[in-house]
């Protein structure tokens, strides 16, 4: 009788197993479940973090019904759903609820899952309360969803919230209504029930369930699903329009990561479909070798990548292998475009993905990070800090063996002293080591497979067909990579049409004239006689250089001249690329800065103005209206700007739909250019939309772009609000920008690597390329050249390709042992330099301006190894203190409070900081000139480069100094 009894439970198990599947809290009832082994319980929390809840309920189903059975196994099952808080799951088993009354929680599961972008706007916290508080929630999933909302914000917590309550008993609905309700969402409660629009919304839902089911279609595409990731990207959470395949549940896939991007469906839904061309090029490595992919930008390189990282998981997932992937990018915004466009959307949630940059605060436990996730996509120097700590022994680390795959994007990049490289010569020198071992018979430690994606591996500057093939084998040799995979697009591939706009020399050029005659008398001043141009590159090397040589001879006159001669040029450079208004504004506001370093805090305190600073002051007042009157005429503007306006003006009233890029070389002059654009109202009549894009390091004297801003700014440009960037170097590399069909490069050209990549910006059909010169610039010759050299890059990798296998491996072999050799002897130099041979007592420092003295080096302390700090009170009489707001940024457990000064010129010496509540002057070398021995030198950038060793701050000790003088103040 028991087995007829299992035999009819099994039955109603199978035939509700579509219902059941979508009803079951897995993750709440497995702990009931008493008669299931734990090593099964475990495969299916295995199959919950893996493939998602929909999949773990069907298999935890199929564990139910295996047999032999326990006795009293379908009532075990039923009572684990009851206290697991699935409910209505139990209903079915047992008393399964009139048809009409699930024909109708259908339908508000449907509304739910067609609302869910307006409803994840919800306030969580107070929903999740009132749900828990009407028993629609267990209090394991309010904590649950109250931790998701306090961790990763409401929106992710309203989504795990929905994808709990539309697994309730029916009825939940009007429960839910009323606490949108009553928690003060009118518009949702509305939207969702108070509405006659939501009536017929829901009859439409009703409407298309019918049709559904008259059409074959089973329970088991009754599915609600939202991806994971940020709340403004939820309104693209549907991957697809058929409702049966709109996501793969509402319920989040918890995992570890603790958010995730946006997907366009798992593999699951969506299946990675490559080109002919894709498909040829990644052959070599669907077969476990390691090669280079180079494909123009724009031909998919990346999901690529992705394919191959997919079957290569499986394929040792098949094996009963384990595999573990990173994927390496050079730049921290990659990091989130790969994640959350390419990697995560394919390949979660059969794998699970993570992303780590220097933004992330992940980071710290990285290690960890690479144990419980298949993908890592990580910025290349994380790797190569935790490889180095598990070299040194500093703790555990990463290891190179502890990875099956290694995807280095950018691969041009693998080649002297860059962190691919760093990374990719511990492999080769444990690849020669395990040559070694073999030889031995010892065991060998295993190595990951690589694969190397690029648009172009350049020839290095190379001026032949034959130092153009060396330098690309010695990256292949680099990467150890067994071939180099190009291939023609073929129908895939789209022309574009290039031109070089060259400019025309100034008939007049009254306000450049200015610029100069300033320069002139300034040189007159200083006895200064320059052989180069005025307003090009080799007069800005040659008056640095001028500057370093008068710092180290204690010339004040000649160095105060040469840094406003550096000015200057900057400002004739500027008037010849953008308007005449700009470069005086920028030559206003260093003016106006070296004013402010004369002007103290403190009134009593007089800074001394040189003779040669009132000079240089009232030069530049007595050309300052004439310099603003010339700034305002039009007929004077450079015709580089002229051509460049007629270019933009044409690609945007001659095209339906325009979008297009400008790169141009400084972060200033992509600013102002996009002002300029934005300030011409013949731009905005046929509807350019600007904006500027810039790198986000602090090299230069304007202020960085940060992730997030240029995330914004790509984000608008993708979705059209914007149609026209002007960018720095940043976005030619990389970054996920959408086809364009005009690509501008304005008075800047580098090298043939970003010459093919910028064109690969141009990805529309019937795309443009051009390049605009500008005075003094040499872009139109450099193009001509960069042309050239990929011409001979291109044949250049025919011929390697044409090598056979035996004598390219001999090459590649010759070229790494070669590398590990230069490797060596670079690091025994590197050790010689770190070894700090000079004392303290050996060294003074003096103001790089006026040459007095400062301070000796046995008054420089070290905090943390990276902050220099003098806390004499000899020094402290020295030097004034100003506000900076662009140093007010908290780092660590430090604040930088404002600039230091000499008292006696002004100039810079260093920054306040705030350190462990003591505030404390810290100084940056490159403002003073250092004195080894007698010998000086201007030079110094970094202190790490003064072979001295400088002691660590004994913090204990100057506290305890501060207060009993405090103390002692008191006393008085």
């Amino acid at each position: 009788m028991a087995s007829d009894n299992d035999a009819i439970h099994e039955r109603l198990i199978e035939d509700l197993r579509g219902r059941l599947q979508h009803t079951i809290k897995v993750e709440d009832v497995l702990p009931y479940l008493h008669f299931i082994e734990p090593a099964r319980q475990e495969q299916i929390s295995q199959k919950l973090n893996t493939d998602g809840p929909a999949s773990a309920a069907n298999l935890l189903i199929s564990v139910v019904v295996e047999k032999p059975h326990t006795e009293g196994w379908f009532r075990a099952f039923v009572d684990a759903l009851h206290h697991g808080g699935s409910e209505f799951a139990a209903d079915c088993l047992l008393n399964p609820p009139d048809p009409d009354v699930v024909a109708e929680n259908d339908c508000c599961v449907r509304l739910i899952q067609l609302l869910a972008p307006s409803l994840v706007d919800m306030k969580t916290d107070e929903v999740c309360n009132h749900c828990f508080s009407r028993k629609l929630l267990t209090d394991v999933e309010n904590e649950k969803i109250l931790a998701e909302t306090r961790n990763h914000g409401n929106g992710s917590g309203a989504r795990v919230l929905l994808s709990r309550i539309v697994r309730c008993r029916p009825g939940w609905f009007s429960e839910f209504l009323e606490i949108l309700r009553i928690t003060g969402h009118h518009h949702l409660y509305e939207l969702t029930g108070g509405s006659p629009e939501c009536e017929k919304l829901k009859n439409g839902a009703a409407a298309e369930e019918k049709a559904q089911a008259e059409s074959g279609q089973s329970e088991e595409s009754m599915e609600i699903t939202v991806t994971e990731g940020p709340e403004e990207d939820s309104t693209g959470l549907y991957a697809s329009p058929d409702l049966s395949k709109l996501m793969e549940d509402l319920q989040l896939d918890m995992r570890d990561s603790p958010q995730a991007g946006t997907t366009r469906g798992g593999p699951e839904n969506t299946e990675i479909v490559l080109r002919d061309y894709q498909m040829e090029v990644a052959r070599p490595a669907l077969e476990g070798e390691n090669i280079i992919i180079c494909l123009p930008t724009g031909s998919g390189k990346t999901r690529v990548a992705v394919y191959i990282t997919q079957k290569h998981l499986d394929r040792r997932r098949a094996e009963g292998k384990p595999g573990k992937v990173v994927v390496l990018v050079n730049k921290i915004p990659l990091v989130e475009q790969h994640f959350s466009t390419e990697f995560s959307p394919f390949l979660k949630p059969t794998y699970k993905v993570e992303r780590v940059s220097g933004d992330s605060q992940l980071k710290i436990s990285f290690t960890k990070i690479v144990e419980r996730n298949d993908i890592i996509i990580c910025t290349a120097q994380i790797l190569e800090n935790y490889l180095e700590r598990a070299n040194s022994g500093e703790d555990e680390g990463v290891k190179l063996s502890d990875l099956t795959l290694i995807v280095i994007d950018e691969c041009h990049h693998t080649q002297k002293g860059g962190v691919y490289n760093h990374i990719m010569m511990r492999y080769l020198k444990q690849k020669h080591k395990n040559v070694k071992l073999k030889k031995e018979q010892k065991e060998t430690v295993q190595l990951p497979q690589i694969l190397g994606l690029t648009a172009s591996p350049g020839v290095g500057g190379a001026n032949t067909l034959n130092k153009a093939e060396e330098h690309i084998l010695r990256i292949c040799a680099n990467l150890d990579a067994s071939k180099i995979m190009t291939r023609s697009l073929g129908k895939d591939k789209k022309e574009q049409r290039k031109s070089i706009l060259t400019v025309e020399p100034r008939r007049e050029d009254p306000f450049g004239c200015v610029i100069k005659t300033i320069m002139h008398a300034i040189h007159a001043h200083a006895q200064l006689s320059p052989t180069c141009e005025l307003g090009s590159q080799n007069y800005e090397q040659w008056v640095v250089q001028e500057e370093r040589q008068a710092a180290k001879k204690g010339e004040q006159t000649v160095r105060v001249c040469a840094e406003y001669l550096r000015r200057y040029n900057e400002g004739l450079i500027l008037s010849n690329t953008i308007r005449m208004c700009d470069a005086l504004s920028y030559l206003n506001k260093f003016h106006e800065e070296q004013m402010k370093k004369k002007t103290a805090p403190d009134e009593e305190l007089n800074i001394q103005i040189t003779p040669t600073e009132r000079f240089i002051f009232t030069l530049f007042e007595d050309n300052k209206k004439e310099l603003e009157k010339l700034a305002k005429d039009p007929n004077y503007e450079n015709d580089s700007l002229a051509k460049l306006r007629t270019k933009i003006l044409h690609e945007f009233s001659s095209r339906k739909e325009a979008r297009g890029i400008i790169f141009t070389k400084t972060r200033h002059s992509a600013i102002s250019l996009s002002q300029w654009i934005q300030e011409n109202s013949k731009f905005a009549d046929i509807g350019v939309k600007p904006s500027h894009v810039i790198g986000g390091g602090d090299q230069s004297d304007t202020k960085p772009m940060t992730a997030a801003e240029q995330k914004d700014v790509l984000k608008k440009f993708k979705s059209g609000e914007l149609n026209l960037l002007i960018a720095t170097t940043v976005a030619e590399e990389g970054l996920d920008i959408p086809d364009c069909n005009f690509v501008i490069r304005y008075g800047h050209v580098t090298n043939e690597i970003a010459m093919i990549q910028s064109q690969g910006r141009g990805r529309a059909e019937d795309s443009t390329y051009t390049v605009v010169d500008v005075k003094n610039s040499g872009v139109a010759e450099k193009e001509c050249v960069n042309e050239y050299r990929e011409e001979m890059m291109n044949k250049a990798i025919q011929k390697i390709k044409a090598l056979n296998q035996p004598e390219y491996n001999k090459q590649i072999t010759e070229y790494q042992i070669q590398a590990i050799m230069e490797e060596r002897v670079r690091l025994v130099k590197q050790k010689k330099k770190a070894v700090k041979v000079e004392s303290p007592s050996a060294v003074t420092f003096s103001c790089r301006n006026c040459n007095q003295d400062v301070c000796s080096g046995e008054d420089i302390q070290i905090i943390e190894n990276m902050h220099s700090v003098n806390v004499s009170p000899q020094f402290s009489k020295l030097f004034t203190q100003r506000e900076n707001i662009a140093l007010q940024e908290r780092r660590l457990d430090y604040d930088t409070n404002g600039v230091i000064a000499c008292k006696a010129c002004g100039q810079n010496w260093g920054s306040m900081m705030m350190y462990r509540g003591i505030e404390l002057p810290c100084l940056q070398v490159k403002n003073f000139v250092v004195n080894i021995n007698g010998i000086k030198n201007s030079n110094y950038n970094k202190w790490s480069e003064l072979p001295v060793k400088f002691p660590a701050f004994d913090y204990i000790n100057h506290a305890s100094l501060m207060v009993l003088s405090l103390d002692d103040e008191e006393t008085e």
